[in-house]
C-alpha cells in the first residue's frame, strides 16, 4: 500500500510540475505543459507554442490559435526523437487531457501511462489511449496549491 501512496505523491508532484512548465508558453489562450518521466526521471519536457525559429505568438488578431502552434505533448515527445532517450514505458504529465492527435503520439512513443489535471471538452484522445491499453490517471490540479 505504501507504493501505492509514494506513486500517489510523485504523480502530484510531476503534475504540478507540469503546471510550473506551462508558465513557458506564450499563449494567451492556454498554458499546457507536459513532462515524461522513466524511472523516477524527467527525460523531456515540453509547452504548447510556435515551432523552433517562428515569432513566440500563438494566435492571431482574433485570438485564433495559428494552426500551425504545437501541443505540449508534441513537443516533449520530439525533443526525445532529438536525444538518446526513449520514452518506451514512460509516464507523461500534461496539466490538459490530450487531443486525439497527441495521443496517437503517445501511443506510438511507446508511453505507458498519462497522468493529466484538466479536462478537456473533447474525450476522443483519451478514449484512444485507453483502447490502447494506455493507463489514464485524472487527477483535478484546480484543487492543488501552487
Amino acid at each position: 500500500m505504501e507504493s501505492n501512496d509514494k506513486q500517489k505523491r510523485l504523480d502530484n508532484r510531476y503534475l504540478r510540475m507540469a503546471r510550473i512548465w506551462a508558465e513557458n508558453s506564450y499563449c494567451t489562450r492556454r498554458q499546457v505543459g507536459a513532462l515524461v518521466v522513466k524511472d523516477k526521471m524527467i527525460i523531456s519536457d515540453g509547452y504548447n507554442g510556435t515551432p523552433s525559429g517562428f515569432e513566440n505568438v500563438c494566435e492571431d488578431d482574433q485570438n485564433v490559435t495559428k494552426p500551425y502552434v504545437l501541443h505540449a505533448e508534441a513537443n516533449a515527445i520530439t525533443k526525445l526523437a532529438r536525444s538518446s532517450n526513449n520514452s518506451e514505458g514512460a509516464t507523461i504529465y500534461i496539466t490538459a487531457s490530450p487531443c486525439i492527435e497527441c495521443a496517437k503520439l503517445i501511443i506510438q512513443a511507446g508511453i505507458k501511462r498519462v497522468v493529466y489535471g484538466e479536462q478537456y471538452r473533447l474525450t476522443d484522445g483519451i478514449e484512444l489511449l485507453q483502447r490502447a491499453g494506455i493507463e489514464v490517471l485524472f487527477i483535478d490540479i484546480s484543487n492543488m496549491t501552487k
